[in-house]
């Protein structure tokens, strides 16, 4: 196997129902987040490799995967990007960048929040990501976040050539995946997971 798309979305823009969706198209497993047994604070020794700015080995990290998005990877769409030039990248996103960030204040950024007291020892690798993302250590305030999103997104659409990007809203489900991908459309209704409502 090897990686046939490269999803350069923000996470809780229907990321984990992207890669459901990519796994039924593909027939193989999509690596996110939630395949790194650390997650979300321990991300293990190749992002951290990546987050220093050292090379990495992407193709022996994504050994198995057809696909890879959501952070961490997400965070890291140029080097992927690079490191698979014939890959199509899937920008997903929402509505706008404060349906986004009221995702994710209702579900991630509570356990961010959590990493930020003196006492924490259980790795960084969540904050990481948000330092990465809006350039600050002073990440948590709405008004820097819906920036950063749109900053993110705005970056990717003008560095990925309009041939290889597909930008997509979960709303529109199967049909421009699949028509990006070349490949039928299922007889079956979207994948619809990790909802909002799932977390609690």
């Amino acid at each position: 196997m090897s990686i046939r798309v490269i999803g350069a979305g923000l996470p809780r823009t229907g990321t984990s129902s992207l890669g459901v969706a990519l796994q039924h198209l593909l027939g193989g497993p999509s690596y996110s987040m939630s395949v790194i047994p650390g997650h979300p604070f321990d991300l293990g020794e190749s992002w951290e490799r990546a987050f220093a700015g050292q090379p990495v080995d992407w193709e022996k990290h994504f050994d198995g995967y057809v696909a890879v998005l959501d952070w961490p990877a997400s965070a890291f769409w140029r080097e992927l990007s690079a490191a698979f030039p014939d890959v199509p990248v899937i920008l997903s996103v929402r509505d706008n960048a404060e349906l986004w960030w009221q995702s994710c204040d209702a579900t991630f950024l509570p356990f961010a929040r959590m990493a930020l007291a003196p006492d924490w020892d259980h790795g960084t690798g969540l904050v990481d990501l948000l330092e990465c993302l809006t350039g600050t250590k002073d990440w948590n305030d709405p008004a820097t976040l819906m920036a950063a999103y749109e900053r993110h997104n705005a970056e990717v659409r003008e560095s990925i050539p309009a041939s290889r990007l597909l930008e997509w809203n979960p709303a529109q489900g199967w049909e421009p995946i699949c028509q990006t991908l070349r490949l039928p459309v299922p007889d079956m209704p979207f994948p619809w997971v990790n909802k909002r409502s799932e977390w609690g």
